[in-house]
């Protein structure tokens, strides 16, 4: 029976794959021990890497957590034998003395190729060896309108990991990673497969200009926003169009939103960036319903006897009004704010945008370093596009041809909006509860995830994550996750670049990745990035549809 299926991997496999060991031990809840073969370098191997237990009918699809050191006599690392005599070296090495690793079974493979979850192990002395190409392809499938070239595994440079991009859609996704591992880039790639393939539509809020047009990277290198790879499938919104023409960018709207459309509950989302306290929310409420839409102008030039009079007809605390006006205030710098009514303009065309399936990107330009400026912008538009949409879809009860598409909307930060004390005060925090109930998800994007609700976290389906050194951040990331013990060996052990572990709803297993450049060969690939005249060209076609203008 042995022979037979060894004979059956040599036709399927081609050449015999060099065995790395054998099974020992272990159970189905621990996972599985091994014995490294004399032949196998124990330098080579590394935790996150794919290894197949050949059993008797399946394939056993596991991942290395965990290589040590073991031995036959406790003697021996009492006593070591002289090394430096080649003859002792080949007598002791892989005998006496001898490499293991820990391995934890995720997926297993059917003789017909069909993959199903683990639900027993193999048997002793089983062999052990490197995954292949042909064992990756049947665990994630081929690059498909569905499926999605998001990297590599470690070991197998040349062959790709797809994730399914309408089951990433489905549910929040959350990029995590410690500054400068790559999330920008990791958010790139993810945001263009999920373009490419027409998965979802995008809502971006991209505080430091990331996404839209070229930017510099660490090493003084260009990188190409989205606009330029899809230019007939993005718009790029502005909040500072100075900022944008400096930077040679066209933008194909300018955002500005009144005073008279702030409420209370926009603030709510400022409390801790802002420092509110409840009795200054509980001002901020009454001054609506006195003042109404124009509450923020009527308080900012009300003279002392107004604010006596309003002290003496109201509830309201004194000092927490003095703190509201002074907090309100902070928002005279931000020239995006008008006093004139603009009609909701600017959530009127993201949503049409939207509904045609363009992608939105709205960069903040120099506001982008004004973190109340992004959570007031962001909590503001986020809230009545969801109305919107709410609206859409009971209007299209009955009729599925009108409902609109798949959105994701894209923070970052995202522990600014999704932090205990707020989250549930906050649209985003309502969004990552209801899943997909009214075809809205998240994209959050952050290097604390161990400052997210820890509700909302257990609501991210797919987390993307590079590395991660805080013990509370690794946990967060791997709450709710089955072999969180052995992946958190992986997850503190990835490089500082160009790694990251995928788990979650869009991968039918946690794998750990080198990610796909992004260069040119990727906008190739993505369908090639026009310039000059063209880029113009299609970008006054893009216009002209969308807006009725050049």
């Amino acid at each position: 029976m042995v022979s037979r299926t060894m004979n059956e991997l040599d036709q399927y496999f081609g050449p015999r794959i060099p065995r790395l060991g054998l099974v020992t031990g272990g159970s189905l809840s621990r996972g599985l021990d091994v014995k490294l073969e004399p032949a196998t370098s124990l330098e080579d191997l590394a935790v996150g890497r794919y290894v197949v237990v050949d059993g008797h009918s399946r394939r056993f699809f596991c991942m290395i957590t965990d290589i040590g050191l073991d031995n036959t006599s406790a003697q021996i690392t009492r006593t070591p034998p002289d090394m430096s005599n080649p003859y002792l070296e080949d007598v002791y090495s892989g005998s006496m003395a001898f490499g293991t690793m820990h391995i934890s079974p995720m997926l297993v493979i059917e003789e017909g190729g069909t993959v199903g979850p683990v639900r027993t192990i193999p048997p002793h002395f089983r062999s052990v060896r490197t995954a292949t190409e042909q064992d990756i392809n049947d665990v994630f499938g081929h690059e498909d309108q569905t499926h999605f070239n998001i990297g590599s595994p470690l070991e197998l440079l040349d062959t790709q990991i797809n994730i399914d991009l309408k089951r990433l859609s489905e549910r929040s996704v959350g990029v995590f990673g410690k500054s400068g591992t790559g999330k920008s880039f990791l958010t790139r790639v993810l945001l263009a497969g999920i373009i490419s393939r027409r998965a979802a539509v995008n809502l971006v809020f991209d505080m430091h200009n990331d996404y839209g047009y070229e930017v510099p990277t660490e090493t003084g290198t260009k990188v190409k926003g989205l606009k330029q790879l899809f230019p007939d499938r993005v718009a790029v919104f502005t909040l500072d169009d100075e900022s944008s023409r400096r930077r040679g960018v066209r933008p194909d709207f300018v955002v500005t939103l009144p005073y008279s459309d702030i409420d209370p509950d926009d603030l709510a989302a400022l409390k801790s960036t802002m420092d509110l306290s409840d009795t200054m929310l509980d001002a901020a409420y009454t001054l609506r319903r006195i003042y109404g839409r124009s509450w923020i102008q009527s308080i900012l030039v009300a003279t002392n006897e107004d604010i006596d009079a309003l002290l003496n007809e109201t509830t309201i605390n004194g000092p927490s009004l003095t703190a509201l006006i002074r907090r309100l205030q902070r928002f005279d710098r931000f020239k995006f704010l008008t006093t004139q009514d603009t009609g909701d303009s600017a959530v009127m065309h993201i949503v049409k945008c939207i509904e045609q399936g363009t992608n939105v990107i709205l960069e903040f330009g120099r506001y982008g370093n004004a973190l109340e400026a992004y959570i007031l912008v962001s909590n503001y538009l986020t809230r009545r596009i969801r109305e919107l949409y709410v609206q859409r879809i009971e209007e299209s009860l009955g009729d599925e041809s009108k409902q609109p598409p798949q959105l994701i909307i894209t923070i970052e930060e995202a522990h600014k909006f999704l932090e205990p004390q707020i989250a549930r005060q906050t649209i985003f925090g309502t969004i990552a509860r209801e899943l997909r109930k009214f075809k809205v998800t998240l994209l959050i994007i952050d290097q604390r995830p161990s400052a997210i609700d820890e509700e909302v976290m257990s609501q991210v389906g797919t987390r993307v994550t590079a590395l991660l050194d805080n013990e509370k951040d690794i946990t967060a990331v791997l709450m709710g996750v089955s072999g969180a013990p052995g992946l958190r060996e992986v997850l503190a052990r990835l490089d500082t670049r160009q790694q990251a572990i995928v788990l979650g709803h869009a991968v039918p297993m946690p794998v750990v990745i080198r990610n796909r450049a992004y260069d040119e060969a990727f906008y190739a690939a993505m369908g090639g990035v026009l310039k000059g005249e063209k880029l113009r060209e299609s970008a006054k076609k893009a216009n002209l549809r969308l807006f009725g203008e050049e």
